[in-house]
């Protein structure tokens, strides 16, 4: 087993930062310095009026919550570390143009010196899809299109690309991200044929929908492990990133039998754990001491 690596998951949405958001960009500093692997933040653009959609549990804030942009938040993070990868844990790439995911992926990539790991999915809310004048319908098609334009932008020059909903010749987009492979790509969510597709076709990993088991992660893993080998690519090179599975005790989430409920699914071929900060610190102020013992209960449930 590979030991798997650490993601912090830092909120850049609600109120946990206070009214100084700057102090949000200092907490992926603060990971860094404890040895967290992983700074992970995620996405809305806009909120429609009622969150009922969501199918998780309760949804971490009202409507009119601030909610920062994640890239732009990862490049604030990347000016202030250089060591800790930078991700979206998700991207809904669906609301943008292709082509300006790519440039501004490239162009953070190369700012953090390659450190960018991109997740994507395409979201649970219809209201988003409207107010960028995108069809909730052709969200799948969307996606893999955005993934498609995505890799030839990063890896062709010039490049051309013939999806279900866009076309182009002989397109020029510099720079590429700082490997020649492109910048990693995780598909979010449950393993339909689409999803496995995306993920061969384009991608380089899975992260699991919310609420997965540890049968389906490790179920999917194989399948995936599967469909690499059959598509010619390494089976071992998958990679798979999941929400450390939280346990409760009396005294709220336990975060030593958190870590160890997740080494099954270490020996199944997970490749980073993503812990919510929220979960261990209600505040910034907590930030420090939470992100210490959370880095510790790791290194000790995977020495």
């Amino acid at each position: 087993m590979t030991t798997p690596q650490l993601s912090i998951g830092i909120p850049n949405f609600g109120t946990w930062a206070g009214s100084d958001w700057r102090a949000m960009i200092d907490v992926a500093r603060v990971a860094e310095h404890a040895g967290a692997d992983r700074v992970v933040v995620v996405d809305h653009l806009v909120m429609g009026p009622s969150t009922g959609a969501y199918r998780w549990g309760r949804f971490p804030t009202p409507p009119e919550s601030p909610w920062l942009e994640p890239l732009t938040v990862l490049t604030a993070m990347a000016a202030v570390t250089s060591t800790v990868r930078l991700a979206t844990g998700i991207l809904i790439a669906p609301l943008r143009p292709p082509a300006l995911l790519a440039k501004t992926a490239a162009t953070l990539d190369q700012i953090s010196g390659g450190r960018l790991d991109l997740g994507v999915g395409f979201g649970w809310q219809r209201e988003e899809y409207a107010a960028v004048g995108r069809s909730w319908d052709e969200r799948g098609a969307l996606l893999s299109d955005a993934l498609a334009v995505c890799r030839a932008l990063w890896t062709d020059t010039p490049a051309s690309v013939r999806a279900t909903t866009i076309e182009f010749d002989d397109i020029y987009c510099e720079p590429k991200p700082a490997d020649p492979g492109g910048i990693p790509i995780l598909v979010a969510g449950t393993l339909s044929e689409r999803n496995i597709e995306r993920i061969v076709r384009w991608g380089n990993g899975w992260i699991p929908i919310m609420g997965a088991s540890g049968g389906d992660v490790a179920g999917g893993i194989e399948q995936l492990r599967d469909a690499f080998t059959a598509a010619g690519r390494n089976r071992d090179d998958l990679i798979v990133h999941t929400a450390l599975p939280l346990a409760r005790g009396d005294g709220g989430v336990d975060l030593e039998a958190s870590f160890a409920s997740a080494a099954t699914l270490a020996t199944e071929g997970v490749t980073s754990f993503n812990v919510p900060l929220q979960a261990f610190a209600p505040t910034i102020a907590d930030a420090p001491k939470a992100i210490a013992e959370i880095v510790d209960r790791h290194r000790r449930a995977f020495a």
